[in-house]
């Protein structure tokens, strides 16, 4: 999703990196869930858990609450923006797209302003921040309530489908092909842990060292379910903007694809295209 690209420059660059070790933060996790939390406030570590969904809940716990006591969830929104403005204006150097960021804007604004909002946290959050007045930051804002939006979306179908987190990312490896150690790693879960989730999910009749009919039948679900909640944002926008909002960003997203594949590994040894639940 060209929207999702440009809204990743958020955490995984390294001036993201930079501006909250500048705050103090112990390590780029502590850093990405402040900055991601921030719009909620100064929140404990189960509400973002619960949140962000497919992270163990001792991996948040090891950044939350103590990011509160390096800089207040205001000072994170502004080192969030900080990160965010650095990293755009340095991945996107080159290419005029000056004119294309403010008609982006504006039309990344109004489907903003259609996403739902009803159950889904992280968008509200996100959306009820000012927005700012520089067009590359005004998109920014934009996508990323956009992104939000999805990502609570999808949340409720992975609890509709009653999967659990590490259940999730067992069925979300095994459909992308990715090792089970670098999601591990990525969300915190431990080896037995993740076991015990391929067990439960075999009892199921959904996994068996890799997904059964019934496994994959169930994550087309989810992916289906996902992209029909997240419509109305376009639907509002009609066929026309969002076909010129894709055309506007497709270069975008392709330099800033470029520049994340040049940079392979981000700062926090996560891999910055790819796409993880929650």
């Amino acid at each position: 999703m060209r929207f999702e690209t440009y809204h990743d420059v958020t955490y995984f660059s390294p001036e993201s990196r930079a501006v909250t070790d500048a705050l103090g933060c112990k390590g780029g996790w502590m850093g990405y869930f402040a900055q991601r939390a921030a719009p909620l406030g100064a929140v404990p570590p189960e509400i973002v858990a619960a949140a962000f969904y497919s992270f163990h809940p001792r991996m948040v716990s090891r950044a939350l609450p103590d990011a509160w006591d390096v800089a207040s969830p205001a000072r994170f929104l502004d080192a969030r923006l900080e990160g965010v403005d650095r990293a755009l204006r340095r991945m996107l150097d080159g290419p005029d797209f000056g004119e294309a960021f403010a008609e982006a804007a504006e039309l990344a604004g109004q489907a903003a302003e259609a996403a739902p909002l009803p159950g889904r946290v992280l968008a509200a959050a996100n959306r009820a921040l000012p927005v700012p007045d520089e067009p590359h930051l005004a998109l920014w804002q934009a996508c990323t309530t956009l992104r939000e939006s999805r990502g609570d979306g999808h949340i409720a179908a992975l609890v509709a489908a009653d999967l659990s987190p590490c259940e999730t990312l067992v069925l979300f490896s095994a459909d992308k092909g990715l090792e089970p150690a670098y999601l591990r790693a990525a969300r915190g879960w431990s080896e037995e842990e993740w076991r015990g989730a391929e067990a439960t999910l075999a009892e199921r009749g959904l996994f068996d060292d890799g997904l059964t009919p019934a496994g994959r039948e169930l994550r087309e679900d989810v992916e289906r379910r996902t992209d029909e909640a997240a419509t109305r944002p376009w639907e509002v926008l009609g066929e026309e903007g969002t076909a010129r909002f894709v055309d506007l960003m497709t270069p975008i997203a392709r330099r800033l694809g470029h520049a994340n594949e040049a940079m392979r590994i981000n700062p926090m040894g996560i891999d910055p295209v790819a796409q993880l639940p929650g």
